[in-house]
């Protein structure tokens, strides 16, 4: 082979023998990491390109661990997991009956006069039955105007005494919407994610031109109106023995920068004695948003790992309880770099959630009961194996950092076991993000602050009708309209858990 060429634009190489040797050394030690910095950068990438593009399921079978080979490395075998209940009989096929609550059209279809004499005797024939066949169709909503009409009176003798009945009260006083509208804006964007622009573009195909200007001062009139009734899901949640809480950013428009700045939004849900959601704004990430929200709060937080939390549980007076998923994503990520280990720590977590699966329809006694029995040996277990394998593997490496990110919080991670009422995991809260993340998506940002603390009080209420299954627009219609007149002492018949939706005609009159 011929010797190479060297380029000439290569820099000369020193004469002096001893710095060769160090160059050599250099380029040898620079090879040897070189595989190691294409692992970091490969398992970033491929975390990159899941969460983008991926499925957000972090699913493993736990007998994957059974893959690869048993070595030093690998864990003590955790308890055998019980047997799978009997697979669900299948369900029908078929198409499922229309719901009888929709209002039916008859159109009959008849045969011609023609046709319903008898062909071999000639005599009318008669009608002996039907067949009937359903058809589902759609009408689009109606704007209608509501013309409210007052009349004056006045006394002939007296020639005076003038006096024009009272109108009820509305949501917006001299306003323009009635309840009904208001309540659809509502649904629609906090909802439904649709931007506020897309549904003047609906109105405008029924004729009505709307300012988006408009349309935001509706919003913040109704969170003015509603925020009482806001206040006192406050209250309640702030009286659970347990609280989840999440938060996200929520892009905002600064009129002093090129660039929209992040502000947050945080829910906090109370527990099954107190069943709301509650959204709460913050301009920033600081930790005096929660410090501010939880100052009065007793009892346990189930949360991240953010450090603004760590004022709160400083006091004494709130028990921090970690999450699980956070913990488990980690050793998921960390699977393209480190395989073994990695899907032996996923193995263990989900031998954890299939306890949680058989714990869920247990009562809080039963539960905790269970998991002292069953978890709490499982936990021991791997935390003495993450130590372990924390000592070989490198501190910098996707599992070094997951295993020093389990361990640094292991003590709230396991406090789960020590109550039936706390869960394994924070993804309630998490779920509730995910209405701010698809609306984001599709409005973008909020205006301002004051749009930032709208968006707050309204989805609140509408994350609250959802989870107790009540229908937002119906809820919002009926306390839109109500609750101009309604007196402070009894603002509770409006909350969501409690409100009833009123009859269908006194509703439409």
């Amino acid at each position: 082979m011929l010797p190479t060429t060297p380029s000439p634009d290569a820099p000369p190489l020193p004469d002096d023998l001893a710095v060769c040797q160090q160059m050599i050394r250099e380029l040898l030690a620079s090879l040897h990491d070189a595989p190691r910095d294409n692992e970091r950068l490969r398992q970033r990438l491929d975390a990159l390109l899941r969460r983008l593009y991926g499925p957000k399921a972090e699913r493993l079978d736990a007998n994957q661990l059974l893959l690869f080979a048993q070595t030093q490395a690998s864990p003590p075998q955790p308890p055998a997991a019980p047997a799978a209940p009997a697979a669900a009989a299948p369900r029908g096929h078929g198409r499922r009956r229309l719901p009888a609550s929709l209002p039916r059209r008859r159109i009959e279809h008849d045969l011609p006069v023609a046709d319903r004499r008898c062909p071999q005797c000639g005599h009318k024939r008669e009608r002996i039955g039907q067949e009937v066949s359903e058809q589902l169709d759609y009408q689009p909503a109606a704007l209608f105007v509501v013309e409210h009409v007052r009349p004056t009176y006045a006394c002939r003798h007296c020639q005076g005494q003038v006096t024009t009945a009272a109108k009820a009260a509305q949501p917006i006083d001299k306003g323009l919407p009635g309840p009904g509208l208001l309540a659809q804006v509502i649904t629609s964007k906090y909802g439904d994610h649709l931007p506020l622009y897309r549904l003047e573009r609906i109105f405008s195909r029924h004729g009505l031109e709307l300012k988006h200007s408009t349309t935001c001062d509706w919003m913040a009139a109704c969170a003015d109106l509603l925020r009482p009734l806001v206040s006192r899901m406050v209250q309640a949640v702030l009286a659970s023995a347990v609280v989840h809480t999440d938060d996200t950013p929520l892009p905002v428009q600064d009129r002093d920068r090129e660039h929209a700045r992040q502000a947050r939004l945080w829910v906090y849900l109370g527990d099954r004695d107190h069943p709301y959601n509650v959204f709460a704004y913050t301009p920033s990430r600081a930790r005096d948003g929660p410090q501010q929200f939880l100052k009065r709060y007793r009892g346990y937080l189930q949360a991240d790992a953010f450090g603004g939390y760590d004022g709160i549980y400083a006091t004494g007076n709130v028990v921090e309880v970690a999450c699980w998923a956070h913990a488990r994503r980690k050793f998921y990520e960390a699977r393209t770099s480190d395989a073994e280990r990695s899907h032996a720590a996923l193995a263990w977590i989900g031998r954890l959630y299939e306890i949680e699966k058989r714990a869920k329809e247990l009562s809080a006694a039963a539960r905790q009961t269970l998991r002292q029995a069953e978890s709490v040996p499982i936990l021991t277990s791997l935390c003495h194996w993450l130590r372990e394998q924390r000592q070989a593997a490198l501190p910098k490496s996707p599992f070094g950092q997951a295993a020093t990110y389990t361990l640094n919080n292991w003590t709230a991670l396991v406090r789960y076991t020590e109550a039936g009422i706390l869960a394994i995991d924070n993804n309630a809260a998490e779920r509730e993000m995910k209405r701010i993340a698809i609306g984001r998506k599709n409005w973008l940002f909020t205006g301002s602050d004051r749009g930032g603390a709208t968006a707050a009080v309204l989805f609140s209420l509408t994350s609250s009708c959802q989870r107790h299954g009540v229908d937002p627009f119906a809820y919002l219609r009926d306390v839109l309209a109500r609750l101009p007149d309604q007196s402070p002492e009894r603002l509770e018949e409006l909350l969501p858990d409690r409100w009833a939706e009123p009859p269908k005609a006194a509703s439409a009159s």
